[in-house]
């Protein structure tokens, strides 16, 4: 089993915690919260693979990372509406006009993605 699945959880927390960090702003940057989430949320994802010994594609697609851990895990379909809702955040948040979000829309992406976070954690214990 390689070390380096521990390199993403490493950096996969880093952008959740800057997601929570965010939140206290007297302004919420909205979407750079949703796009943290969605960053933490691929990491974590990508990390599982790495540990299941399989080099993870280059997309930022989490359904369809999603779909290739739920081949090692069924259970993994526990999060697949937390990937679905996050996904359009990796590209659509990084560019004027693509998204209209709202501060109940991070509140969403941060539950989302902290399911992500526990139910991924838990595989490596």
């Amino acid at each position: 089993m390689s070390i380096e699945y521990k390199e993403w959880i490493k950096y996969s927390e880093k952008d959740f915690v800057a997601a929570q960090f965010l939140m206290t702003a007297t302004s919420p940057p909205v979407e750079i919260i949703c796009y943290h989430c969605q960053q933490s949320a691929e990491k974590f994802l990508k990390a599982y693979l790495i540990f299941q010994n399989i080099a993870p594609k280059r997309t930022h697609d989490l359904e369809e990372l999603f779909k290739e851990c739920e081949k090692f895990d069924g259970n993994f379909s526990d999060i697949e509406d937390e990937c679905s809702n996050l996904t359009d955040f990796a590209v659509n948040t990084r560019y004027p006009y693509e998204l209209e979000l709202t501060l109940e829309d991070t509140k969403r992406a941060i539950k989302d993605a902290e399911k992500i976070k526990e139910f991924i954690l838990n595989k490596f214990n």
